[in-house]
């Protein structure tokens, strides 16, 4: 059962006069990508096929992914009656597929594949509480911030099934993460961006990754960068403090600046 509902949120008190039309870009893009959960679902389903606990928990977690982007949808015709939503993720689902599986994980592993998703979540959790700091519209708000608690404990479901699996060396750890992360600017977030924002004429996925990557990118404050970086260490195995912590976050705000500075 999710958290929360729909019905928790506190849809009268919306205010387009506090709607930024730059987060309203954003978040027409989250909703596409939020929504498109099922076929991730199917994709773990058959990496992990004879797990029945983590299958039941993917199903879950499928379900609270779609309720996001029902949610940020809902909100974003709110902020702009004329966004179709069904239109936009019909543009979507055709550029874009999640690539089908065979029973194996693209990470090599089922351990490798549990710290990819605790990097996505990681990512996820500091996008939407940015995102919650970043508005003053008071549902906006209030749907990022709920998001947000929902992709840390989605962090944490991962995490727990990660410890059930045989540890990687922290190299090759580190490497899963460093590659999943790099494909934060991937196929997947342009097609999303075209999709929700522009919609007709040729699709150029990998500029539209950067405009949306760069958009992003101009939320995040120090805290919601530390924050991020002390998950990403724990999921590769490495405590959270002293050097390792120092380096780790000025090179990861060094990249979200250079980021954002395209905004």
């Amino acid at each position: 059962m999710p958290h929360w509902t729909p019905a928790d949120i506190p849809w009268t008190q919306f205010d387009a006069a506090r709607v930024d039309p730059r987060l309203l870009a954003i978040v027409k893009t989250a909703a596409l990508v939020e929504a498109n959960a099922a076929d991730y679902v199917t994709y773990l389903r058959a990496v992990f096929a004879d797990d029945a606990a983590f299958v039941a928990d993917a199903e879950t977690w499928g379900a609270e992914e779609r309720q996001h982007g029902a949610v940020l949808a809902r909100w974003a015709t709110l902020a702009d009656p004329a966004f179709d939503f069904d239109a936009a993720m019909r543009v979507f689902q055709q550029g874009y597929r999640v690539p089908d599986s065979d029973g194996d994980s693209i990470r090599g592993s089922r351990a490798g594949e549990l710290i990819a998703r605790q990097v996505v979540e990681t990512g996820t959790s500091s996008f939407y509480s940015a995102l919650r700091d970043a508005t003053d519209e008071p549902v906006l708000r209030a749907i990022a911030g709920r998001i947000a608690a929902d992709e840390y404990r989605h962090y944490r479901l991962f995490a727990g099934h990660a410890r059930q699996q045989p540890r990687l060396g922290c190299l090759q750890a580190m490497g899963i993460a460093i590659g999943r992360f790099a494909e934060t600017g991937d196929e997947e977030l342009g097609w999303a961006w075209y999709a929700a924002n522009i919609g007709a004429g040729p699709c150029d996925p990998h500029a539209c990754s950067r405009i949306y990557g760069a958009e992003t990118a101009r939320l995040y404050g120090p805290g919601h960068i530390d924050s991020g970086v002390r998950m990403l260490l724990r999921a590769v195995g490495l405590a959270p403090r002293g050097a390792i912590f120092n380096m780790a976050r000025l090179a990861m705000r060094a990249a979200i600046r250079q980021r954002a500075a395209t905004a």
